[in-house]
């Protein structure tokens, strides 16, 4: 299985495809560190601004690494499933499309040895794609805009986080992003192992998360109760949740609290237990294809 995985994580690191979603994240995370370096005031005015009449919001306090490493987060997490598929979607149907995985699946390894390598080299991109963001997301903004507390908006309600206490939420934060893209992953995984080509599970897998999101975000009562509690899109923005800082009885903010852990919970759940049932239909489905390319 080892040697199985070296090889397909040569294969996906040696196509230039791979290296576009580094790049994308790159430009997309630097264009934001210098407008909030040119215009950080003016930007957190028009996104706070609802707040003054009831808060005394200090702006130039607000604008720190942290914080820009969390609207980074909010901004980009929502694309970045775009790129997981551009890669994932290809893992498979690319080689059946170059009439390489019929010679492939010929060698004396199982189908599921072989889907499940696919399956450990994906998550292993996504993983190292993380981690790029995170160098420059949290980094590269901390070296620019120093540290400080963050400041998150919840509805109407803001939820201060002490810089002290902020660091370990990140990388819980980032922990859970990994476990959502390699859902994502997952899903992609499956759509390929049930097409010859390409561009098929990237679109379907595209066009399925964001469908899904849309449901996700609409609040309509009668999707709020039928779909949205079994869509994965419900679940994959959990990460927030450990900002959401608890309060004590006189209103103070409780030092390494989180407001819902519970919920954060659930949604590990949900998204671990989608990503076994994507995998296991791939290993089934795979394991009966008809390989004639």
């Amino acid at each position: 299985m080892w040697n199985l995985l070296q090889i397909e994580l040569y294969k996906i690191f040696r196509k230039p495809r791979t290296y576009i979603s580094f790049g994308a994240i790159a430009a997309f995370i630097l264009l934001i560190q210098l407008a909030l370096l040119a215009n950080g005031k003016q930007y957190l005015q028009f996104g706070l601004g609802f707040l003054d009449d009831s808060f005394d919001i200090p702006y130039d306090k607000i604008n720190n690494g942290y914080w820009i490493c969390f609207l980074v987060l909010n901004l980009l997490l929502i694309h970045v499933p775009i790129l997981v598929a551009l890669v994932a979607g290809d893992i498979v149907s690319g080689e059946a499309n170059m009439g390489t995985l019929r010679l492939l699946v010929s060698k004396p390894i199982s189908r599921t040895e072989l889907i499940l390598a696919k399956f450990f080299a994906a998550a292993f991109y996504v993983i190292v794609l993380l981690a790029w963001m995170a160098l420059f997301a949290l980094g590269l903004s901390v070296i620019l805009f120093g540290t400080g507390d963050v400041v998150v908006a919840k509805a109407m309600e803001l939820h201060q986080v002490e810089s002290a206490d902020v660091l370990w939420r990140y990388f819980a934060a980032f922990g859970f992003a990994a476990l959502a893209l390699i859902l994502v992953a997952s899903l992609s995984l499956l759509l390929s192992s049930l097409s010859d080509n390409s561009i098929g599970p990237i679109v379907a897998t595209v066009c399925i998360i964001i469908v899904c999101t849309l449901i996700s975000e609409m609040q309509i009562p009668l999707y709020d109760k039928y779909l949205r509690p079994y869509l994965f899109t419900t679940y994959m923005l959990g990460w927030k949740g450990f900002f959401y800082i608890g309060v004590d009885a006189d209103g103070q903010t409780i030092r390494g609290s989180i407001q819902n852990f519970p919920a954060i919970l659930k949604s590990i759940g949900v998204l671990i237990t989608y990503t076994i049932g994507f995998v296991t239909a791939s290993v089934l489905l795979f394991r009966k294809k008809d390989i004639l390319s």
